[in-house]
């Protein structure tokens, strides 16, 4: 099942973000999530392995997005390590996350790269996924909002096919791998505050893009934080490395929505 725009964004969107983590071994949790989603078309799955593992996890699993965790914004060059959007096409992935705050800050990526990154992942023919999200200090002074709309202004993409190979993952930077998670009610007024950035940005295109959840989804927490006002659909961190807990958090999108 091949990303081809967001043409169905009634369903919940269930991302898997693998990180630098898994070998050829982990193709066995891919084949397994693959199966599984043949029997749950109410829900759209899809994960991003390391680079190593796009083309072979293409291969494994063809009824799920296969995407890439990054990508560098030039075309090719002298870029030891890098890898561009057309390779990461050409090695099977359907779509690339740009912006995650790992990247932000580990890697010291500002708005301006990660909007290049996006449109290079557009010119490519991919659907790309924009990572946003504030820190623990930036919350608690509230500016939570402000920032989130700085972030958005400054790294979304450009141009008329945007909308439709655009969604938005909402990531509060406090909230990733701590096992702290914030209320639903301080995620739908996060998600409704970046719809009206999207509305603003995109005009009533903005309406269509989907905009996810991140940040400590689990099992146990899915059914709740999926049931927030305008969340649609959730990109998973750890609870992704396994077929069992990724599994359990796409049923929750199941109950939850995709009607």
């Amino acid at each position: 099942m091949e990303i081809t725009g967001n043409l169905m964004n009634n369903r919940p969107f269930i991302v898997g973000n693998w990180k630098m983590h898994g070998t050829r071994a982990m193709l066995a949790e891919a084949r397994a999530i693959d199966r599984a989603a043949e029997r749950l078309i109410k829900v759209e799955v899809a994960i991003a392995p390391p680079f190593t593992l796009i083309h072979a996890t293409r291969k494994e699993a063809s009824l799920i997005g296969i995407g890439a965790q990054d990508c560098h914004p030039a075309d090719g060059g002298a870029h030891t390590g890098d890898i561009s959007a057309a390779m990461a096409k050409d090695a099977g992935a359907g779509f690339t996350i740009v912006g995650h705050s790992e990247r932000r800050t580990n890697h010291a990526e500002t708005n301006e790269l990660v909007k290049e990154k996006a449109n290079a992942v557009i010119e490519a023919g991919m659907n790309v996924i924009v990572c946003v999200g504030e820190t623990e200090s930036q919350r608690d002074s509230g500016d939570a909002e402000s920032v989130i709309t700085d972030m958005l202004t400054g790294s979304l993409p450009e141009g008329d096919i945007v909308p439709e190979r655009l969604t938005v993952a909402y990531e509060p930077v406090w909230a990733i791998g701590t096992g702290r998670t914030p209320s639903p009610d301080d995620i739908g007024k996060m998600h409704r505050h970046i719809r009206g950035v999207l509305n603003q940005t995109y005009g009533e295109a903005g309406a269509s893009i989907r905009i996810l959840y991140g940040g400590s989804v689990k099992p146990e927490n899915a059914g709740e934080l999926l049931s927030a006002d305008d969340v649609g659909g959730a990109l998973v961190g750890g609870a992704s490395l396994t077929a069992e807990s990724f599994l359990g958090i796409i049923m929750a999108a199941v109950e939850i929505g995709g009607d």
